[in-house]
This record gives C-alpha cells, structure tokens and sequence, in this order.
C-alpha cells in the first residue's frame, strides 16, 4: 500500500528529511500545509492523486482551497484540480530533490522552521481571536454615527498627490515653498530648481481609501488647497482638485461595519495576548537591532485598517498607542 499522506506526511514525532523538503516547497509555493502525525490520520482523508509512491490526500486541496480568496462555487472544481496539478508537480520536484540529496541543504531546513513558527503562531491567534463577539446593533449604529465622514457625509475626492524625497530637516522650508507657491505648478518647479526629487500622481479616491488623518484634513480643505506632512521618505503633499457628495446610508453599510468591528474586536484580543507574552517575556534586541528597537519603541506608529461597503473599501486608521484604552 502507498504510504498514507495528510498535508505533506511526516513521521510521528519528528519531521523527515523528505518532509521538510516538501513542506519547503510548499511553502515557497505558497500553500503551507502542516505535516501531520500519521496518529491523527482519519476517514475523511481520502486520496486525490498517487504520485508514484506517495499520495496527495483531498485535505490537502480544501487547505490550499481554503486560502484563496473570491472563489465561487461554479469555479471550486476546477480551482480544486489546478491545485492539485500544482501540488503533483511539487511532489514530483521533491521525489526528485530527494534523488539529487537537496532535501539535506539547510536552507530546506531553516524554511521549515520558519513555516512552522508562523502556522503555530496563526493557530495561537485563531484560538485567542475565537473569544470575540459580535457587535451589537448599538455598537454599529455608533461607529456609523461617529464616523460621518466615511458614511452620510462620505465624498469622492480628486486630488494630487506629491511624494518628496527629503532630510527631515528640509521639511520646514518646504513647507514654506508650498506655502509660497501661487499654484502647485510653481511649487514643483521650486523642487526641480532645488535639485529635489519627487512623484507626483494624479487620482479619484472616495474617503474611505484615505487614511483617517489624511480624511480628516481633507474633508475641511477647499478645492485648490493643499497640505503637507513628513512621510518615511521625506514629505507628501495631498492638493484637493475637487470632490463631490455620496453617501452611504446605515443599512447599506451595517454589514461592512458588523464585519469590520468583529475584526478588530478579534485583533484586540490578539493583541492583548502578545502584549501580555512580551511583558512576561525576556527580550533582548542585539547589535543594530538593539538601537532601531530603543528608537521604535513607544513611536506609536499607525495601522490602516479596511473593510468594504457596496464594493467600496472603507479604512479606519488606529494609533497603536490609542488602541487599548
């Protein structure tokens, strides 16, 4: 009988050579399957293809089926064998890695390791994300009217974006450039006088795809006016062209926001759980590493967070610093 495969098989207790090869080529494709211990194997782990010697159980297929996003019904059966096809052509080059003795270079190894880290950890924070419930309907009802301008007073914006490659020390002068400027014509011809280099792009964005403190500032600016903020790089400049209402009434947009707020009650909890691990932990940052940690620490840097309604993504930006109060 050829031996029973579930994931990309493993013997119990400890990974073989041959699974770490495979779980290696895997994972650089893309689809992280667990090697499991032949213990757990049970009914439903039907065989999908033989591959010389060894099998590709149908489990593996829903796993790598599982991650794929926007998959409808009608395209499940012939997403499942382009799959599998994928998986048979991995399982061929690691029959044959095996031959040529590749399944024992280290690299194989240390990427192993480090999918293992990261599925442990998915696992950790799946069973941490399951305490969060779902939010009332007070809860939506609040976000929607404590968030007016994603919502009933939401506009789509026109505008001009400019990123300035810049020290920090240069954003005083300019900002009095921009500021000087008769037109955002003038001001880009300031930076090519000056030697400076940037990128500007023109867009349609509606409020949503801006980053709430970009949002914030923008929805009070008049057509023409622009602002200007350090960004990683130097400084970006956001000039209003002109916008336009649409709103998004509380019905149409209470699906997006149960969704979004179940989410960040689930990230919350995550969240908790590392702070609480780190505190209990013995960290200690080594070398170059050691100064970006003491100069990282405390920044309070922000994550966009973004969900959809009718179609239409709508982002909400949190403080990291605000995100437990």
């Amino acid at each position: 009988m050829p031996k029973r495969r579930d994931g990309i098989a493993a013997k119990a207790g400890a990974f073989s050579a041959r699974c770490l090869w495979v779980f290696a080529a895997v994972f650089a494709g893309g689809f992280m399957v667990a090697c499991a211990d032949s213990k757990n194997e049970s009914a439903d782990h039907r065989v999908a293809a033989r591959v010389n010697k060894e099998e590709i159980a149908v489990h593996q297929i829903d796993v790598a089926l599982s991650k794929l996003r926007g998959i409808k019904a009608e395209q499940a059966e012939a997403a499942g064998r382009r799959v599998l096809d994928r998986l048979v052509d991995q399982e061929l080059m690691a029959q044959r890695a095996e031959e040529l003795g590749l399944d024992r270079d280290p690299r194989v190894r240390h990427q192993v390791e480090a999918a293992r880290r990261e599925a442990v950890a998915r696992i950790f924070a799946e069973q941490a994300e399951s305490a969060a419930r779902k939010p009332s309907a007070e809860e939506v009802r609040r976000y929607y009217t404590d968030n007016p301008k994603l919502f009933n007073r939401r506009r789509i914006y026109s505008i001009q974006e400019i990123s300035i490659d810049a020290e920090p020390h240069k954003l005083d002068s300019l900002r009095s450039m921009l500021n000087d400027a008769q037109s955002i014509g003038q001001f880009m011809e300031y930076l090519k006088t000056s030697d400076i280099e940037f990128n500007a792009t023109q867009s349609v964005q509606p409020a949503e795809q801006l980053p709430a403190h970009i949002l914030s500032a923008v929805a009070n600016m008049k057509n023409g006016e622009a602002m200007l903020t350090p960004s990683v790089n130097g400084a970006h400049v956001v000039v209003v062209i002109g916008s336009k209402s649409m709103p998004v009434d509380e019905e149409s947009a209470r699906p997006a926001i149960e969704k979004f707020l179940f989410n960040e009650a689930k990230r919350r909890l995550v969240e908790a759980e590392v702070i609480a691990l780190r505190a209990a932990a013995s960290i200690e940052y080594v070398g170059k590493f050691a100064a970006a940690a003491a100069s990282t620490a405390g920044s309070g840097a922000l994550r966009r967070k973004v969900f959809t309604v009718e179609g239409i993504s709508v982002d909400a930006t949190i403080k990291d610093a605000e995100a437990h109060k």
